[in-house]
């Protein structure tokens, strides 16, 4: 019996460990950063947007976390983005108006991370 579950178990591993084809995942960079309201805190769900310098329209939208952090993988290679927070729709607890804060531009030379912050306005 024992044999038996061996000799099964031997032959699942090997279909198992091969079912993605051993494919590598495509390369990627990540853009990381936090936003941050005008006392320097870090700030829950605020809508970020993400686009390549040479695109007029964003590309990728996100929100920030607990922490006030984000994160989005974009394609690896040389590249520019700009990164900025939209609080068009955004509200506080105690009915301030929060104003967006300069727009970021990251540069992409490969698979990397480049850290960003996001600071708003009153």
């Amino acid at each position: 019996m024992v044999s038996a579950v061996l000799l099964m178990a031997s032959l699942l591993v090997p279909a198992i460990a091969g079912a993605d084809g051993g494919k590598k995942p495509p390369p990627y960079a990540l853009i990381y950063g936090t936003v941050w309201d005008p006392g320097g805190h870090p700030i829950y769900g605020v809508k970020v947007k993400i686009r390549r310098a040479d695109e007029k329209k964003a590309r990728w939208e996100l929100y920030s976390n607990h922490s006030g952090e984000f994160a989005q993988r974009v394609p690896a290679g040389q590249a520019d983005y700009v990164v900025w927070a939209d609080v068009k729709d955004y509200k506080l607890p105690s009915g301030r108006k929060l104003k967006p804060g300069a727009e970021a531009t990251v540069h992409i030379e490969n698979d990397e991370r480049s850290d960003i912050g996001l600071h708003l306005d009153w």
